[in-house]
């Protein structure tokens, strides 16, 4: 199985909260009131909430992509199986009659 998938979410999550603890840092280190530090902090949080939210949708959607790809291509493969075993029936079936001709010619 493919684990590209999950690294992608692990590197996205940790990006976004890695700039969100230096966000966090940044704002509480700088010089400021209380109000504006909550206040940047709040929306430092939203905008983070937002980019994750769009980073979930797009890893989805990719997932779903790939989902929809495994799927046509187990579908070609059984396609392909099926093929293949009625091909050997319709061969063998074809050889038997002169196997069972030979056979009532020995005895």
């Amino acid at each position: 199985m493919d684990n590209r998938g999950s690294s992608t979410i692990e590197v996205t999550l940790s990006f976004l909260l890695g700039a969100a603890a230096g966000f966090i840092l940044g704002v509480l280190i700088a010089p400021a009131s209380g109000e504006e530090t909550r206040k940047k902090i709040q929306e430092s949080a939203v905008k983070t909430g937002a980019k994750a939210k769009d980073s979930y949708e797009r890893i989805t959607k990719e997932a779903e992509k790939g989902i929809e790809l495994v799927k046509e291509k187990t579908s070609e493969g059984v396609t392909a199986i099926k093929d293949f075993v009625d091909k050997k029936k319709e061969e063998i079936s074809k050889k038997i009659p002169d196997f069972s001709a030979k056979e009532g010619e020995k005895e």
